[in-house]
């Protein structure tokens, strides 16, 4: 794939988080600032995105604005997700027993990424979005995905490799990771203690389905979850065990 298909992709991306974060109709101006393009290139990613059903006109002010056609596809598609249809009232049954936000994750190169986000029920609580990637040295699903590596592919993916400082607490010494992760996978679940967003303390743990690795984490703040670790972690397990049954049936 070319560089300037990529660059083409990105920008119609860029078009349509500029719209999610100003929650309102942009004119081809505030479209071009906000992706940081020339005019005359949004103009044309605009026209093909107006043609296409995505986009829609407004004649006062003069501006655009997304239809609703990108949700119904976008809705389609992950209405047929192999893991997220299925996964999803489990995991908020685990979010509703812990009152924290749950995390479903899946390696993807060389981080993190989430593929679903239930959000905790608390006012104060950890928040993420599904797409964002997190490293894997110093996030609990990452430390969990890392422990369903076997010992000698752990310390191959370690070697050579700079470990970057996240937060003050994130472990950056090799020997220190894998003595945690070795640690971890005896007990059956990983812990992150601030090391990844400082104050915030998470539980994952690892299953495979269909030959694909997922992790499951429980995450919210240090003054709720440091003395709930292992309840947390039983009610984590047990979900992750079911989820498991469930998938390879479905």
């Amino acid at each position: 794939m070319s560089g300037v298909t990529v660059t083409a992709i990105e920008r119609v991306i860029d078009i349509f988080e500029a719209f999610q974060a100003s929650q309102r109709p942009l004119s081809l101006t505030d479209l071009s600032e906000a992706v940081g393009i020339p005019k005359s290139t949004c103009h044309a990613i605009v026209a093909t995105l107006t043609a296409r059903g995505y986009l829609y006109t407004l004649n006062r002010p003069r501006a655009l604005y997304p239809t609703k056609r990108m949700y119904d596809v976008a809705h389609d598609i992950l209405a047929k997700d192999p893991f997220i249809e299925h996964a999803t009232p489990v995991l908020e049954r685990l979010r509703d027993a812990t009152r924290e936000t749950v995390i479903l994750g899946k390696r993807q190169a060389e981080s993190v990424i989430y593929l679903q986000v239930i959000e905790g029920l608390h006012s104060i609580r950890y928040s993420a979005k599904p797409g964002e990637f997190k490293p894997l040295h110093s996030s609990s699903i990452g430390k969990a995905l890392l422990g369903s590596l076997k010992e000698p592919e752990l310390r191959a993916w370690l070697e050579g490799r700079q470990l970057v400082p996240i937060t003050s607490a994130t472990k950056t010494e090799h020997d220190a990771l894998i003595q945690d992760i070795l640690e971890s996978r005896r007990i059956g679940y990983f812990v992150t203690r601030g090391e990844n967003v400082s104050d915030v303390w998470a539980v994952a743990t690892f299953l495979t389905i269909n030959n694909e690795t997922l992790a499951v984490a429980v995450a919210g703040p240090r003054h709720r979850i440091e003395g709930n670790v292992a309840e947390c972690a039983n009610l984590l397990v047990a979900t992750c065990s079911f989820l498991s049954r469930q998938l390879v049936r479905a």
